[in-house]
């Protein structure tokens, strides 16, 4: 029998509204549900007895199994695995940042992706289904409970498994969360929305979430070479995920993030720098917001017929893009050797069949 909504899906307002609380006891106890892990069992002095049993019954607190948690022996980076209530399995992954003691979490939208891109694990998996807004929210809400003393988090980015502005209404709502004070309260300035080119969706995250910075993966600028490495290009091709961009841009006045991961031999020629400089400019002198750019080495998937571009020719790249007026950074993409890194996470086998990395404790 249905018990009502997930609870740690909810923003104060709405809780107070489908319990019939005041707005006080409803801000603490969501309160208590992200910061203490759930409802108190004994009624704390701050919260109405009446507002805590109204809240029990109007829904419920599910949550996503741990199935193991699996921190890489080269870096800092943490992987964990989820299993939804329905028996599916999702990834994660806590991701250091420069400053000490703060953590940005890589969280998943979908449960695989329809998307298909050739060099992303989790486009060979297909589509299963869409995460509900809950699910995405406990991913945070778990890998955050786990946090060194002393350590935060400091931003959540959707680049897990899954293409978010295909989820977008549950992304959205878990934005919402995410930044609300009583919940997560992340800096919605440090959310990062990843895509690989939905137009109608960058034009709704830049109404209803202006303040979500937005990232977009290329593959390759040249016509005919990016529909080869993202089969997406054939119903919106670049022309017109930029012009969204560009709109994205003039509306919230923020710099998107370009991505461009460097696979050997396809897209880290001097034509495909000259390509890629040709139309960061064009974007920026038409837009007049220069994109940053950064550079992705592949990571290894299985089953690709891929390969990583040697430090040669990513060096002599990043010089060509230079001389053409254009600066790149390249993109630190942990956790490799537990399958965490970018394009990487996919649920083919389970973490413990991979023969790498170390259990986290």
């Amino acid at each position: 029998m249905d018990r009502g909504p997930a609870l740690q899906a909810l923003l104060p307002a709405e809780l107070a509204a489908l319990a019939g609380i005041e707005l006080v006891d409803a801000r603490r106890l969501v309160s208590c549900i992200h910061n203490r892990g759930g409802l108190p069992a004994r009624c704390p002095p701050t919260i109405r007895r009446v507002a805590l049993d109204a809240v029990r019954r109007a829904g419920e607190l599910p949550t996503l199994e741990v199935i193991e948690r699996r921190a890489s022996e080269l870096d800092p980076f943490v992987k964990y695995a989820f299993r939804t209530p329905d028996g599916r399995e999702v990834e994660t992954v806590r991701i250091p940042l420069e400053k000490p003691g703060r953590f940005s979490i890589c969280v998943s939208s979908q449960i695989g992706c329809a998307l298909g891109c050739a060099f992303c694990a989790t486009g060979q998996m297909g589509l299963q289904r869409n995460l509900e807004t809950w699910e995405i929210v406990e991913q945070l809400r778990l890998v955050r409970a786990e946090l060194p003393e002393g350590t935060r988090a400091h931003g959540v980015v959707f680049q897990g498994m899954g293409e978010p502005l295909a989820n977008l209404e549950r992304v959205l709502a878990a934005i919402r969360v995410f930044s609300e004070p009583s919940a997560q309260s992340i800096d919605r300035r440090n959310i990062t929305v990843c895509t690989a080119g939905l137009p109608a969706g960058i034009l709704r995250l830049a109404r209803e979430a202006p303040d979500v910075r937005l990232g977009l993966s290329l593959g390759d600028v040249r016509e005919g070479r990016r529909e080869g490495l993202m089969p997406i290009e054939r119903a919106h091709p670049l022309s017109e995920v930029l012009d969204a961009v560009a709109e994205h841009a003039r509306t919230t006045r923020s710099a998107p993030m370009w991505a461009y991961t460097m696979l050997a031999g396809i897209n880290d020629d001097d034509d495909a720098a000259h390509a890629l400089a040709a139309t960061l400019r064009e974007f920026t002198d038409r837009v007049g917001v220069r994109p940053r750019l950064s550079l992705i080495p592949w990571n290894r998937v299985e089953g690709t017929p891929f390969e990583r571009s040697a430090d040669e020719a990513l060096a002599a790249f990043r010089v060509a893009l230079r001389e053409r007026g254009v600066g790149s950074i390249v993109r630190y993409s942990g956790g490799s050797d537990v399958d965490a890194a970018c394009g990487q996470l996919a649920r083919s086998q389970p973490l413990s069949q991979l023969g790498r990395g170390r259990l986290h404790q």
